[in-house]
Order: C-alpha cells, then sequence, then structure tokens
C-alpha cells in the first residue's frame, strides 16, 4: 500500500489531527523527513560495512591446510571408507604402484581406504594409486613413479604421497621440489627423498628389478615423522549409508571397463557381501600381502578427457582439475554401490590442487558410499562403461 505523505497521520489512532493547521502539517513533514534520512544513512551503513564484509568474505581465500575441516561422519571412522577404526583420524598416506601384469599380484590394495586407477600413457596404460588410513598392511608394492594427476586427488584428500621416482616433466619435477605436496620418494629424485626407507625385494624371483621396488608401511609412517610431516588427518571426508538389506540386493551384476588389453577390469556383484569382486585382465585380482581378494563396497567411473602431455606427448594428461595442465574441472560420474548404478557428475576446483573430488548424484546431492573401500576408475569419454544386472563374468567364464 502507497501511503501519500499528506495522509500520514491518518494511519495512527488516537487523538485526530486537524488537516487543516499548518503548523502540524509542517512539524509532521519535518518528522517524515527526518525518518526518511535515517532510513537512508541506515542502508548505506548496511552496504559499506555488513554488505562490504560479506563480499570480502568471498574474496578470502582459506588454506586448508591450516584450518581443520569439520568431518562430515559421525564417530570414530575413516574419512573415506566409513569404518571404525583405531586409526581413524590418521593423515591419508598415498602410494603410488602400477598396472604391469608382471608385478601382480600387487601387494597393499586389500588394505586400502580408495583406490584410484587411470591411464598414465597415451597407449591407454595405466597406474593406480592406494590411500591409506584404516588400513596397514606390512608391505606395498611394487612401487612405482609419480604422475601429475594423482597430485592433486591426493592433496584434496590431505595426505602424504609416496612414490618411487617421478615422471620426465620439467614442469612436474619443478612442482614436486617446490613441495606443492608433503611427498616421500623413494627414488629421491624429486621432493623429499626416503631411498634409505624403501627397498627391492629379493624374495620374490618372479619380479623383475623394476618391479621389484617395494616399501613396508610401518616405515613410510616412520619417514613421515622424521621429516615432520602432520600425522593428523584434516579431511573432512565423504558421506555415508547402510548397506542394503539383502533381500532387497539383486542376484548378480557385472560391470566392465574398456581398458585395454591385460589391464581389462571388470567387477562382478556379489549380493552375499554386497561388494564388488575385482577381475583384472580376465583374473581374480588378489592380494599379494595375504592372498585375499580385492572387492571393493563401491565402484566410481569417472569420465575425463585427455591430451598428450606438452613436455611430451607420450604422457598422457587426464583433464580432472589440477592446477597446473588442465583446462576442465566437471564431467559425468557413474557409481554403483549396493548393486545399484546411480548417474551423476564430479567436479574439482581447478584453482586450488588443494580441492576436494566433489561427487554428486544428477540432482547436485552428495553421494553417499556404502561402508568399505571405495575404487576410482578414471575413464575416457568413449571407453567402455558397461554395467549389466543380472549378468556375472564368472558365468560367462565357466561358458
Amino acid at each position: 500500500m502507497n501511503i501519500d505523505p499528506k495522509d500520514y497521520s491518518k494511519q495512527f489512532t488516537g487523538k485526530s489531527r486537524n488537516s487543516g493547521n499548518k503548523n502540524d502539517e509542517v512539524v509532521w513533514k519535518k518528522w517524515i523527513a527526518f525518518f526518511v534520512v535515517v532510513i537512508l544513512i541506515s542502508g548505506i551503513a548496511w552496504w559499506t560495512l555488513g554488505s562490504k564484509k560479506s563480499r570480502q568474505g568471498e574474496l578470502i581465500e582459506i588454506d586448508p591446510g591450516s584450518v581443520r575441516q569439520a568431518p562430515i561422519n559421525e564417530g570414530d571412522v575413516s574419512p573415506i571408507s566409513g569404518l571404525a577404526c583405531e586409526n581413524w583420524n590418521r593423515r591419508p598416506i598415498a602410494v603410488m604402484q602400477p598396472s604391469d601384469e608382471s608385478t601382480r599380484p600387487l601387494a597393499g590394495f586389500y588394505d586400502a581406504d580408495m583406490v584410484v586407477e587411470m591411464p598414465v600413457l597415451t597407449t591407454g596404460k595405466t597406474r593406480l594409486m592406494g590411500v591409506y588410513i584404516c588400513g596397514s598392511p606390512e608391505e606395498i608394492g611394487s612401487v612405482r613413479s609419480a604422475r601429475p594427476d594423482f597430485v592433486h586427488l591426493a592433496k584434496g584428500m590431505d595426505a602424504i604421497f609416496a612414490h618411487w621416482g617421478r615422471a620426465e616433466l620439467d614442469s612436474f619435477i619443478e612442482n614436486l621440489n617446490n613441495k606443492v605436496i608433503d611427498n616421500l620418494n623413494c627414488n629421491g629424485d624429486a621432493g623429499q627423498s626416503i631411498a634409505s626407507y624403501c627397498f627391492r625385494k629379493k624374495d620374490a624371483p618372479e619380479l623383475s628389478y623394476l618391479d621389484s621396488a617395494y616399501v613396508k608401511f610401518d616405515q613410510l609412517l616412520q619417514a613421515a615423522n622424521d621429516f615432520e610431516y602432520r600425522m593428523e588427518s584434516r579431511f573432512e571426508g565423504y558421506p555415508h549409508q547402510a548397506d542394503l538389506p539383502e533381500d532387497k540386493r539383486i542376484e548378480k551384476g557385472n560391470l566392465e571397463l574398456g581398458y585395454p588389453g591385460d589391464i581389462e577390469v571388470s567387477y562382478d556383484y556379489d549380493k552375499a557381501t554386497n561388494s564388488y569382486i575385482r577381475y583384472w585382465g580376465g583374473t581374480k585380482d588378489s592380494d599379494r600381502n595375504n592372498g585375499n581378494l580385492i572387492t571393493p563396497k563401491n565402484i566410481v567411473v569417472l569420465l575425463a578427457k585427455d591430451k598428450p602431455a606438452e613436455e611430451d606427448p607420450n604422457y598422457n594428461n587426464m583433464e580432472l582439475g589440477d592446477p597446473w595442465y588442465d583446462s576442465i574441472d566437471s564431467g559425468e560420474a557413474y557409481f554403483f554401490m549396493n548393486g545399484e548404478e546411480t548417474r551423476g557428475r564430479w567436479s574439482k576446483d581447478k584453482s586450488k590442487a588443494e580441492s576436494k573430488l566433489i561427487l554428486t548424484d544428477s540432482n547436485g546431492m552428495d553421494i553417499k558410499f556404502v561402508p568399505g573401500q571405495v575404487w576410482v576408475n578414471v575413464v575416457y569419454p568413449n571407453m567402455k562403461v558397461d554395467w549389466d544386472p543380472g549378468v556375472s563374468y564368472a558365468d560367462e567364464q565357466l561358458n
């Protein structure tokens, strides 16, 4: 409702005012002017002080290395796997490992909270990174050289990054030497050298010299402490949901990913354990340390474009939102848990190496993992991602 200032007095109850009294009219006009001035001054003050403070806040970049993130999960559980353990608040240790058939079975992955697998060469050859919080495997190996695409993913989880050597890329070597991440390098050719903490496995004659690169997990922890790296985690983690009741789970299903040749990956859904049995090059994948099968509870498939590295076109660069080489920081994603497929998106702020990899469904809601290991597979947009409910790779092998 618009109010005529001449009729302002009519909006009050009580003693009526004589509209014909010019003195009263002048007095009321002065009061109205006063109120208008007060309102204007208050508005200007809010804009210059309150609003300006808010805008300044948006421009301030907070270093997550100095501010503890609020944990998403309740209780003493791993921020990644959601499982309760004694080491739940230990800073993650991320270790680089190969996909070469000659190195299999690899040691350590059974105990990993998360494993990230992606192409690192333009041939499609993959490399893997195990991330350890709850688990403390006896040995990890083979250990291989670092690749740029893994560094910002590790940093986004507040992890200490362990590797044996690095890619022959001058800019990447410079990044490691400039301590873009707390690292542990068994080869000592970039970043922090821990050569004396690592070893060649001599009790496995089937391994070549290159394949024999190993490290004891307790030695990684010792090295991190010796170099005075912070050991308390500041990673907020990922949310979790309960396992689907067994009577509501599908009987079986198979996910096939089109990595080339002997690195082709397939997962059979197992109803009884609500997990996925991993096949690698047609063989059930297992852990060298204990012979246990690799059976993650959650599979994440990220679609990412690739391009040859400018410094050396033999190296592959996956566009996953790193701040050094990428122009793309979001894409399609597929999530498999509880025997079900969920389509969604991934995103990562490429202006900050320490930004968290965000995983959401098609409605923009955070993906909630089932408690247990998470396996992340990065694939090209045109690579096969084939999910078949009611089918199993094991059955196909028998036929």
